[in-house]
């Protein structure tokens, strides 16, 4: 394997674990899946359907997020809103997340 496909497949292992935290502070306002995957994707935080959905349904499942069916449209849809639990997790997965990008800061510093 190649320097070049070393990193790329390390840097979707890095970026899988983000999407939670992008999907939490993506859905203060409800988008459905779709308008979601495409505002994740233009963000460069690139995932497929295929993974999206899954996780959309396993964090509404812990109460992450609340849903409900928008059937005005030709075409019902399914809109994901983060939950008041869901709030209070983003914040601490924020917390994380600042602390983590800190530590790695003062690593490379050091190096």
């Amino acid at each position: 394997m190649t320097s070049e496909e070393l990193i790329l497949s390390q840097a979707q292992e890095l970026r899988r674990g983000t999407v939670v935290l992008a999907c939490l502070a993506l859905l203060e306002e409800p988008q459905y899946g779709y308008a979601l995957l495409e505002t994740l994707n233009e963000a460069g935080i690139t995932v497929d359907g295929n993974t999206l959905y899954p996780l959309l349904r396993r964090l509404e499942k812990q109460g992450l997020l609340g849903s409900e069916w928008n059937t005005d449209e030709s075409r019902p849809r399914k809109f994901y809103r983060v939950s008041t639990q869901g709030a209070q997790v983003r914040a601490g997965l924020m917390r994380e997340w600042q602390d983590l990008v800190a530590s790695i800061a003062r690593l490379t510093k050091e190096s």
